[in-house]
């Protein structure tokens, strides 16, 4: 049975069957019918549903800023996938499951994840920090006594994380990231234009034109929603220096918790982090923009990793194959 790495985020859930690489990427979200407690759709077909469903079914986020908010529905839905991902063999031998949680959980939220994934089919259950297993997937040797700084910017947290010698020597989880750009958005479209949109727009809006450092180019985008003056539909018009204006906060906030860390940071790892750069990953990662905006606010050189979205997600694996290579 191959050994199994979960990337259990807010907004997706990403799963790294060993020896395939990641072979399932959904969203977490979980579609339930309220008369008979049923769960009607999971993944991308519950996503869909978000904002549009009758008064009975109720589509869910069952995590929230990266911890667990509804138990039972997590442990549904990890089950659902791990059978989803692993097929037929989930019925053979139990695997080892590897998690990976944001640095600054609670050992009660940590002690439910760890439940939760034994509970889904796990025989034995081993669980990483977010920011070590970022660096392990974006292919930084994390053994060596070398301080790397690796920024997470996930659906719910962002975590960042001086790493040296294969643990954390400074760290900081806030709980501030992609969701929290969409909500920002979503401020915006109602203060400025009164017109209010869901969070799928408002996510549309982020990935099309969003930006949190000037665009050479001003691009734009039609928006539909609701005016909140009249209640009717209504469309406007979106141009992405707008977008900045409306991630100048949640991004600012990013900007400063980066800052505190290297603040942190002992001499010798901060001289290392200036001479091999900043390294950003999770899908917050590929907001156009943001790796100018912290080199510009932080003066070290900025790059996102080569497949920000799974860097977690492969991390989670091969710290498995890694640690299993050891022992």
């Amino acid at each position: 049975m191959a050994d199994i790495g979960i990337d259990l985020g807010t907004a997706s859930i990403l799963v790294y069957v060993k020896g395939k690489g990641v072979v399932l990427n959904e969203p977490s979200v979980v579609a339930y019918d309220r008369d008979t407690d049923k769960i009607v759709e999971m993944g991308e077909e519950a996503r869909l549903m978000l904002g549009r469903t009758p008064g009975n079914i109720v589509a869910i986020r069952p995590l929230r800023h990266g911890v667990i908010s509804d138990y039972t529905t997590t442990e549904k839905m990890l089950k659902y996938f791990i059978r989803k991902a692993v097929g037929r063999n989930f019925f053979g031998r139990r695997p080892c499951i590897s998690v990976c949680v944001p640095s600054g959980v609670t050992e009660v939220e940590k002690r439910a994840v760890e439940t939760a994934t034994y509970n889904a089919g796990a025989r034995e259950v081993t669980i990483i920090e977010e920011p070590v297993a970022a660096a392990i997937g974006a292919g930084i040797d994390i053994m060596r006594p070398c301080g790397n700084l690796i920024v997470d910017i996930g659906g719910g947290t962002t975590d960042i994380a001086v790493i040296s010698l294969g643990g954390t020597v400074v760290s900081s989880s806030i709980k501030v990231a992609g969701d929290d750009f969409d909500d920002a958005i979503i401020r915006f479209m109602k203060k400025r234009f009164n017109l209010l949109i869901g969070d799928r727009t408002a996510e549309e809006i982020k990935i099309n034109i969003g930006t949190c450092y000037k665009r050479p180019e001003n691009i734009s985008m039609d928006v539909r929603g609701r005016n909140m003056v009249s209640g009717l539909p209504k469309t406007v018009t979106v141009a992405s220096d707008d977008t900045e204006e409306a991630l100048r906060e949640p991004t600012g906030q990013i900007v400063e918790a980066i800052k505190g860390v290297l603040e942190r940071t002992p001499p010798e790892l901060a001289a290392d982090i200036s001479d091999r750069g900043i390294v950003l990953t999770g899908g917050g990662a590929l907001l156009h923009g943001l790796e100018e905006l912290i080199e510009e606010k932080t003066g070290i050189t900025t790059m996102t990793a080569e497949d920000p979205m799974s860097a977690v997600a492969i991390g989670t694996g091969k710290y498995v194959e890694y640690f299993n290579g050891k022992i």
